[in-house]
């Protein structure tokens, strides 16, 4: 049970005239306890068009390292846009005629990133630049009709580059398949297909 007012004061002034304190009773007001509330987050505002780039898999991770002149320059040049970072930083090779070392070091990627994108746009143009989402996007798209038009193009003429393959598909079928995809497509037709039996 708690003490009463005049029992806690006599004990007070008797610690007091031991030296066990220097305050006086009137000093004695009570207990105060302080409770902490955990902050609250403040909701970032959501800008549209960067959800919009987020749901399209076109928000560039790190739109920082964008250091091309017209990004820093001139608020059209959105370096959050992945599609356009990639676009602008082709043509600053096929246009402005920059060296891709150059190009390279502005948009803060590998050369081989560079020469996957100008790959990319040549065998599908702007939606070869969006980024794809991790496992297999096309395979479904790799008929047998098209991994045979694909074979025989081959055939005709075997030097011929993977990338003019999936364009000449892209024409011929409607369908953007990567490279890649058609070159995996026809090794798998080739492992498939049993190996010639020799007469006995």
């Amino acid at each position: 049970m708690a003490a009463s007012a005049e029992t806690m004061r006599a004990n007070w002034n008797d610690s007091a005239s031991a030296g066990e304190y220097r305050l006086t009773a009137s000093d004695v007001c009570g207990v105060i306890m302080v409770t902490t509330m955990p902050r609250r987050r403040v909701a970032r505002p959501v800008d549209p068009k960067e959800a919009a780039l987020r749901a399209a898999g076109a928000l560039h991770p790190h739109p920082e390292t964008v250091r091309d002149d017209a990004f820093l320059r001139d608020p059209f040049f959105d370096p959050r846009d992945r599609v356009q970072v990639k676009y602008e930083m082709l043509r600053r090779r096929r246009v402005d005629g920059r060296p891709v070392t150059e190009i390279a070091a502005s948009f803060s990627v590998s050369r081989q990133a560079f020469y996957e994108a100008a790959d990319a746009f040549a065998a599908a143009g702007l939606p070869g630049l969006v980024r794809k989402r991790p496992g297999p996007q096309h395979a479904h798209k790799c008929t047998d009709e098209i991994v045979d038009f694909a074979a025989q193009w081959q055939a005709e003429e075997p030097e011929r580059s993977a990338e003019r393959l999936a364009t000449a598909v892209a024409q011929r079928f409607h369908v953007t398949i990567h490279p890649r995809s058609l070159t995996r497509a026809l090794e798998r037709r080739k492992k498939k297909r049993p190996a010639p039996q020799t007469p006995r």
